[in-house]
């Protein structure tokens, strides 16, 4: 398994606009195999910063089987215009069994 991991900046003011669309996206990303699941959490400093994690199978049902389907075009439609700016999206890998 691994953990794509961003750090979403969304426009101060549209929290709740980005918090229902997500309602609406989170299907998309779900419908794709290889993803385990998502995980979206508020910062609570930060009000506006939220932490996406996403487990998947393998690293290609992300970036080949998720960024390469009809559902990424409409997940980018729903969500991708509250991000300011764009987040560095990561990678990581199990270090210890379990």
């Amino acid at each position: 398994m691994i953990y794509e991991h961003a750090i979403l900046h969304i426009t101060p003011g549209r929290e709740g606009e980005f918090e229902a669309a997500f309602v609406i996206a989170e299907p998309l990303i779900a419908s794709i195999p290889g993803f385990i699941g998502v995980d979206l959490s508020r910062s609570l400093e930060h009000p506006s910063d939220y932490l996406f994690l996403v487990r998947w199978a393998r690293l290609e049902d992300h970036v080949e089987g998720f960024r390469g389907s009809p559902q990424y075009v409409e997940w980018k439609r729903l969500l991708h215009h509250f991000y300011e700016p764009m987040p560095d999206v990561g990678h990581f890998g199990p270090v210890t069994p379990g």
